[in-house]
């Protein structure tokens, strides 16, 4: 008998082996709207509304080290994750639930102070913690968050809406989150063999924050409620600039082209950058979990979105046939790719 051949996940990449264990599931009720696919599933609730629900896993070690990851900041940030999904596609997160895999080294008042971020955090958004699971784990601390709110039918936006000449537009910042992980990992290595070590942030405490404690932007759907805009795509900006509008591209069978002089990137980020030799641009494009929202509007909505505030508008949706691009101040292009790109392909 021939050997079944092997296929290793780093061949297909997150996306790819997404799309692969899912191809075969159809929705088989009229209530479910929009299955996989998006930042959300989609579920009719009657009446011109719909239930939008989520979830988002963090793994100790892969996506989080308690060395240097407050336990209050964790449990704020693993809802952060969850609603920021909700929040991507246009509705307002109102239930949460956290189920957890707790390893023997986490003591009780651990996991009190993580509880603490959750409430804080579901406080903030006005959220309900509306159940969970706990069970034990022997490979690290492992954290689901279900997420799910509500939204108007004629209001969801989803990855696949966005149309040729749209406007791509960003909310606050890019790459700060990143550039806060490379903070606390460099003076993790620094001071690794140092008794009372006294680690060296000042002046990135903007850093840290966005990274550890990443606000969810329920401010922005409320002013696209306000100013009468639906984005007619949207997404978490979650795995970077590149990754996540080329997402969209994908969904909406588009190209796309932004201009680097107006991604936002903060000053911290920029100033850690030049001291770790880094390029503040590829933390923005590649670097992740910043949490905004990318979305795309009408370009008849151009006045509404400038009035809102906290919201930079970065490129425009082109024919799919064109392709990906980011274009330098000096009108070169750069293809966008979801990991690294590649200088001037015509």
């Amino acid at each position: 008998m021939a050997e079944k051949k092997r296929t290793e996940i780093a061949e297909l990449g997150e996306f790819g082996l997404i799309d692969r264990l899912t191809s075969g599931f159809a929705p088989k009720n009229a209530s479910t709207l929009k299955g996989v696919g998006d930042d959300a599933a989609v579920i009719a609730a009657g009446e011109g509304m719909c239930k939008v629900l989520t979830s988002d896993m963090m793994l100790e070690g892969v996506d989080f080290d308690l060395t240097y990851f407050p336990m209050k900041h964790l449990g704020y940030k693993a809802v952060t994750r969850g609603i920021s999904d909700v929040l991507a596609m246009n509705a307002r997160p109102e239930q949460i639930t956290v189920s957890l895999g707790v390893s023997s080294k986490l003591s009780v008042e651990a996991l009190d102070d993580f509880y603490e971020g959750v409430r804080f955090a579901c406080e903030e958004a006005g959220v309900d913690l509306a159940g969970g699971d706990t069970t034990a784990s022997v490979t690290g601390f492992v954290i689901s968050v279900t997420a799910v709110g509500s939204v108007e039918a004629d209001r969801v936006a989803y990855r696949s809406g966005a149309q040729l000449n749209d406007l791509i537009c960003i909310t606050g910042n890019l790459g700060a989150a990143y550039m806060g992980l490379h903070l606390l990992e460099r003076e993790r290595r620094v001071l690794s063999d140092v008794k009372n070590p006294e680690p060296q942030f000042k002046g990135y405490e903007y850093l840290l924050e966005k990274y550890l404690k990443p606000r969810a932007r329920r401010d922005i759907v409320d002013s696209l409620a306000a100013e009468g805009i639906v984005p007619t795509s949207m997404i978490d900006l979650s795995d970077g600039l590149s990754s996540d509008l080329l997402q969209i591209c994908r969904a909406s069978k588009c190209g796309a082209r932004i201009y680097l002089e107006r991604i936002p990137i903060a000053r911290q980020t920029s100033a850690l950058a030049e001291e770790l030799h880094a390029d503040p641009v590829v933390a923005a494009l590649h670097g992740g979990e910043d949490h905004e929202l990318l979305f795309t509007v009408p370009l008849a909505m151009q006045e509404r979105v400038v009035a809102m505030g906290g919201v930079d508008i970065i490129g425009h949706i082109t024919a799919e046939s064109t392709g990906a691009y980011l274009v330098t101040p000096d009108g070169s292009d750069i293809r966008l790719k979801a990991q690294g790109f590649v200088d001037n392909e015509e």
